[in-house]
């Protein structure tokens, strides 16, 4: 009787522990779940929670595909030890599964977002005709020469051309090499920095074709902090207000900057018509921006995904971080990315976004 009644024991016993396990497998599942869902809705869409310009959220969603790629490997990797564990650890593989379950999620959620904006394709190739067509091209402090912002403004017969981090002889050069070719465009730059008394070292030029008429810098409204930012008026009071934008970056001692700089960026677009044109390296995505009475090409010509830094990793993967911003007083006809030239230096891909009046 001894033996079956240590069997009967046991057979009493394991029920309590195996439910034993199971309550703290279901207790681990939904701690997991409390914890991992409002993380993954950080990262899929902060915007429902008002963190998209939070240090390092903002940072991870200006690179969505590389995130959704991490996240799909994370999910990956949970799965795995959830397979591994599930009979011999219940708690571990319930906090694996629930980890799995989330990350796979916001993971399809990043790459959902990626595919509603559009494609990532680049080039210039077909762009139609319209009334207005605008280049953004960050010079990286001369690393892109002359010659070859020339060139593709020839390629792409722009109307108007911001060039963050280009200076006043690169920029008076790239005038004079179109005007070679029977283009003629005006240059100017700016080097006001909101909030102090010096000029920037880093500055920000601005082409506009002469056939718009005479341009003047307002520099009663002023520009963003860190990084130089400029509007164009003009001068007859006839044609768009041109803002040539170029934002600080997001970085850990310059936040405040450049958030600070996005509301200046937001002003314009409220405040100055429905013809303005915003175009520059804003150091932000879509997500990041609020778009006030503007418009974002990009996003209007589902190019949103293509991005233009940095021009050393395929564009898909990149941060689309350079835009065209138009008033209600356009519609967009198309938007693309472009690769740099062999010859281009610069670690920012251009963008090109062909306008047309209402």
């Amino acid at each position: 009787m001894g033996p079956v009644t240590r069997v009967a024991e046991a057979a009493e016993q394991e029920p309590a522990s195996t439910g034993r396990d199971a309550g703290r497998g279901r207790l681990g599942l939904s701690i997991t779940l409390l914890v991992c869902i409002p993380v993954a809705v950080l990262l899929t869409w902060p915007q429902a929670l008002a963190a998209q310009r939070l240090f390092g959220i903002a940072q991870l969603i200006a690179f969505r595909a590389p995130m959704a790629l991490a996240l799909l490997f994370a999910a990956i990797v949970a799965a795995a030890v959830f397979l591994l564990f599930r009979r011999r650890a219940r708690l571990v593989a319930s906090i694996a599964a629930g980890i799995a379950v989330v990350t796979l999620a916001a993971s399809v959620g990043n790459a959902g977002v990626l595919l509603v904006r559009g494609s990532s394709a680049t080039g210039a190739a077909g762009l139609p005709d319209g009334d207005l067509t605008v280049l953004v091209w960050n010079a990286q402090g001369g690393a892109t020469s002359p010659a070859d912002v020339a060139a593709l403004v020839l390629e792409v017969q722009a109307d108007v051309v911001s060039l963050p981090e280009m200076d006043e002889d690169a920029a008076a050069e790239v005038s004079r090499l179109v005007a070679l070719e029977g283009m003629h465009l005006t240059p100017a730059t700016t080097r006001a920095v909101a909030g102090s008394l010096e000029e920037s070292w880093v500055p920000t030029s601005l082409l506009v074709a002469d056939e718009l008429g005479s341009y003047e810098l307002d520099e009663v409204v002023g520009s963003t902090p860190g990084l130089p930012s400029g509007v164009w008026r003009p001068a007859d009071g006839n044609g768009p207000v041109i803002v040539a934008a170029h934002p600080a970056a997001p970085l850990p001692e310059s936040m405040d900057d450049w958030r600070a700089g996005l509301q200046w960026i937001a002003g314009q677009c409220s405040r100055l018509g429905s013809d303005v044109i915003v175009a520059g390296d804003f150091n932000a995505t879509v997500d990041h921006l609020d778009l006030g009475r503007c418009q974002d090409a990009a996003v209007e010509a589902t190019a949103a995904p293509a991005g233009t830094w940095p021009s050393t990793v395929p564009a898909w993967l990149a941060s689309p971080i350079d835009h065209v911003l138009a008033g209600e007083a356009w519609s967009v006809l198309d938007a693309r990315v472009v690769e740099p030239s062999a010859s281009g230096g610069t670690d920012h891909r251009a963008f090109v976004a062909v306008l047309e009046a209402r």
